[in-house]
């Protein structure tokens, strides 16, 4: 059944572009807001579902959790990796937002958690 729930996960464009900045760096949910600019309940919903199926993990420090892309299930499901170090690089919109993570960066962006980041 994991597989089931990791190709479902897959097929969402707003989760596909949450695991795509993940890629870069842990972020926390108020990261992923600004950068993606989503709610943040739809950021919430989101991360469950990546979590529930394994695609990601979440770390606490303090009253922040920070998500990162889980690399023992990319070891398990390679076409996974594939899809995230391939798929994702042709798509304009994927680079899009990897682009506004760097200016967010770059401008100090983060609700005062970015301090504590791993």
């Amino acid at each position: 059944m994991e597989l089931v729930d990791v190709l479902k996960a897959l097929a969402d464009e707003t989760r596909l572009r949450i695991l795509n900045v993940l890629r870069q760096e842990s972020l926390c949910v108020c990261d992923l807001e600004d950068v993606l600019k989503l709610s943040q309940s739809n950021a919430s919903r989101h991360l469950t579902k990546l979590r529930h199926c394994r695609l990601i993990v979440a770390e606490k420090q303090a009253q922040w959790v920070y998500y990162r892309i889980n690399e023992q299930l990319l070891q398990e499901q390679p076409f996974v990796k594939a899809i995230l170090d391939q798929e994702l690089g042709k798509s304009a919109k994927y680079q899009q937002d990897l682009s506004k993570l760097r200016q967010y960066r770059n401008i100090g962006g983060g609700c005062g958690c970015t301090e504590k980041l791993p």
